[in-house]
């Protein structure tokens, strides 16, 4: 829970949600509309007519159809990045700035955090209260929710909540795990600390089981409504039938349908997992990564092996060698997996290298074998007796894809 003091976690303690957040926020939202205090069509302007921003509903902002831009992206470069930033600091930014809409409303989808965050606001205004308060009185409480909550004040007032589970990055330079705090690269986790909406829940595995069991049997809202909140409302991929419903993705896989969101800020990665038909509910809180690595995809690929009687598999536990850099020479070039990447050479030292994004070693277990620090990810590459590269691999989760060598 600290690595730190070494306090170990245990099944109450709480974690940052992230975007596994949303779903709260959504349904925030319509409790709302199950009141008539507001309708999915009503507009946004309705409620900030100072943004910039015409025909976005409510509905939009609930399915990522609205076209704004990410506050995250647009606020990085212009923000003072000592000042921490609310949720009406952000609505004052998108006023002065006016940064554009990406598409027309309601087009296509595409995922943003500036939509939940508004409607977090949109909350505080219909229903006069805080957001904090509001989900506390309207969802935890009645769920017996008792160790979730809103938790946006951690840095602007140093509130420090019972039995929290701290984030951690790994640091390559200092080799052990450290606050995301005390690392440049992720200022935000400071900056950005007070906006909510679209992150900022925190529970933990036992009350996130309850919440799920609140959606199954509809005990917050109608049975038509809470079907609407899990329903496909908008495509996200034609080719995987991947959808979009109130804060929640809605999909299939090998073991059936499914509802999910995951969660990713700097030291937590989260999922929340629901197979329709066989009633299963996967939850996975993570408290630490490294070199951006998914440990809750890991660890919730692996349940779901184990519970629908499918051999669980793992590439084992990695242990890094050391061996001769000028065999590094073969393996330079640019391959094509799911995305485009580069494998480069850099002080005798292998590396995985996408533009935009921070280079990441490949730490060798062979001499043919590299792994992925922090996650069960390998390379793979078989060799000819004279020493080319015949076939390459990439081994996740259990699983070996050949992958192509531009």
């Amino acid at each position: 829970a600290n690595f730190n003091t070494t306090r170990l976690l245990n099944d109450s303690s709480v974690f940052e949600l992230a975007s596994v957040s949303k779903q709260f926020t959504a349904m925030g939202i319509l409790l709302l509309v199950q009141k008539r205090k507001i309708q999915l069509s009503d507009t946004l302007r309705k409620f900030f007519p100072q943004l910039p921003y015409y025909h976005i509903t409510i509905k939009n902002l609930l399915t990522h159809t609205s076209g704004l831009p990410d506050y995250m992206d647009e606020m990085a470069p212009k923000w003072n990045h000592k000042k921490i930033a609310f949720n009406k600091d952000v609505i004052q930014f998108l006023a002065t700035e006016k940064p554009a809409i990406h598409v027309q409303p309601g087009t296509i989808w595409e995922y943003s955090n500036t939509a939940y965050t508004l409607l977090a606001s949109i909350i505080e205004k219909v229903s006069g209260q805080t957001f904090k308060d509001y989900m506390y009185q309207n969802i935890f409480i009645p769920l017996g929710m008792v160790h979730s909550r809103v938790y946006n004040t951690r840095r602007s007032l140093k509130e420090v909540i019972p039995n929290y589970a701290y984030g951690f990055v790994y640091s390559d330079s200092l080799k052990k795990y450290v606050l995301p705090d005390s690392v440049p690269k992720f200022d935000e986790v400071y900056y950005l600390d007070g906006v909510q909406g679209d992150g900022i829940i925190n529970s933990t595995t036992g009350d996130l089981f309850k919440w799920e069991e609140a959606l199954k049997n509809h005990l917050l809202l109608s049975k038509a409504l809470q079907t609407e909140m899990l329903s496909p409302q908008v495509l996200i991929d034609t080719i995987l039938k991947k959808y979009y419903g109130y804060g929640v993705f809605i999909g299939k896989d090998e073991y059936g349908k499914y509802i999910t969101h995951r969660g990713s800020w700097p030291g937590y990665g989260t999922i929340l997992l629901h197979y329709i038909k066989n009633d299963i509910t996967i939850i996975v809180l993570c408290n630490n990564v490294v070199n951006g690595a998914k440990p809750e995809n890991i660890f919730s690929k692996g349940l779901a092996d184990i519970i629908f009687d499918k051999p669980a598999v793992s590439s084992g536990i990695h242990k890094e060698i050391k061996i001769n850099p000028l065999l590094l020479n073969r393996y330079v070039g640019k391959y094509q997996a799911d995305h485009p990447f580069e494998l480069i050479q850099k002080n005798g030292k292998l590396y995985q290298h996408i533009n935009g994004e921070p280079d990441i070693e490949l730490k060798p277990e062979s001499n043919t074998t590299f792994f992925y620090p922090g996650s069960d990810k390998q390379i793979e590459f078989k060799i000819t007796p004279w020493g080319e590269v015949e076939k390459i691999f990439l081994v996740t989760n259990g699983k070996k894809t050949e992958i192509k060598k531009e």
